[in-house]
């Protein structure tokens, strides 16, 4: 992978967004404007997740930096990589936001706040704040399944186990700079047992997401309904795998 970084500029910042973005280059330039505008003590960084089209020029005609993989490894690896940058560099938060433009930054400082007493904080979008619909049927029934599941594991409410929009504090960077998975749905389901896992502290802020930016959602109602059914398939083998923390990637 390669990183484009501004010479000679001192980072200052505690928080990184990272950005993983796949052939967004539609979306990107709107979601870093909203960001710098929202978040202007924070960092940002783009990890171009292997994409075809301008996604990367887009962000570095901004200025922000760009983590280019060579090839696609989907939203697990792509944080794996923005994770182990943050260790690197000293970060003690990081937030991870969609570049399509579904996750608002006006509640960045919210999810980064709440890490004073937590580990891991998801903005949820089934928390009472915005009109975001689980659907019905199976779609409904697998997300309440996970949500109930992983709220016990956790020892407090957990509504939306499947958000991407989520900060990590300083001992989850850590544990996710060497352990975030790169499989089907690690980003979300299998990391949050991880971190519960590993004695962490998970939480949730009510958030409202927005439509799309640009293009559109890449699954129809039935593809939906089969991705959450693979979910709770991805939860089971969560909850058996077993892993051994070794020393942290850097």
């Amino acid at each position: 992978m390669s990183e484009r970084q501004t010479p000679g500029v001192r980072r200052l910042a505690t928080t990184l967004v990272v950005v993983p973005a796949l052939n967004e280059e539609s979306a990107i330039a709107g979601v870093l404007k909203e960001l710098a505008a929202a978040c202007p003590d924070a960092d940002v960084l783009v990890i171009d997740d292997g994409s075809s089209d301008g996604t990367a020029a887009q962000a570095t005609a901004l200025g922000v930096p760009v983590v280019r993989l060579p090839f696609n490894l989907g939203v697990g690896g792509a944080m794996r990589a923005g994770y182990r940058h943050a260790l690197r560099h000293g970060y003690t938060a990081v937030v991870q936001v969609d570049a399509d433009g579904q996750h608002d930054a006006a509640y960045i400082p919210r999810l980064v706040a709440e890490l004073a007493t937590a580990d891991l904080v998801i903005g949820a979008r089934f928390a009472g704040e915005g009109e975001y619909s689980a659907g019905r049927g199976p779609r409904r029934w697998a997300m309440s399944l996970l949500a109930g599941v992983l709220s016990r594991l956790a020892g407090t409410r957990l509504t939306d186990t499947t958000s991407g929009f989520r900060a990590a504090g300083p001992r989850a960077i850590q544990l996710f700079a060497e352990h975030y998975p790169a499989e089907y749905l690690g980003d979300t389901v299998e990391s949050t047992v991880i971190a519960v896992r590993s004695g962490y502290r998970v939480r949730q802020v009510p958030v409202a997401m927005r439509p799309r930016a640009s293009g559109r959602a890449s699954q129809s109602s039935l593809r939906a309904t089969i991705y959450l059914f693979r979910a709770v398939v991805a939860l089971g083998l969560a909850l058996v795998r077993r892993w051994t923390p070794g020393s942290p990637a850097v």
